[in-house]
């Protein structure tokens, strides 16, 4: 490794901010990831935090394409993807990635 690159990689995620009596529940069903808060926007910041958390958590453990296999995930062309509900809630989660690598190295031989 002669050198580190920073790179950030970021999910959309569909969610969901419902009112539990005193509390604000905010999911992402797709990952099935629960947080909440005082306030809408509390709620949404902590289940960020959490998907993030839990995201990073199966990259450094090697399980992130089997837990998103496991949801349901596929991989599909963007141009064949189809086009986000506007009146879906989405929120963006950033996963950051360090890779090292020379200009020579290749991650895949061919």
């Amino acid at each position: 490794m002669d050198s580190a690159h920073k790179m950030k990689m970021t999910l959309e995620l569909p969610i969901s901010i419902t009112r539990k009596e005193k509390w604000y529940v905010a999911a992402c069903p797709a990952l099935d990831v629960v947080s909440q808060g005082d306030s809408a926007e509390e709620a949404k910041g902590n289940l960020a935090e959490a998907l993030h958390l839990f995201l990073t958590s199966c990259l450094v453990r090697g399980t992130l394409e089997a837990v998103l296999k496991g949801c349901g995930f596929s991989p599909v062309a963007d141009h064949y993807a189809p086009a986000s509900d506007p009146a879906q809630d989405r929120i963006d989660i950033p996963l950051y990635l360090l890779a090292g690598f020379s200009e020579s190295d290749q991650c895949h031989h061919v």
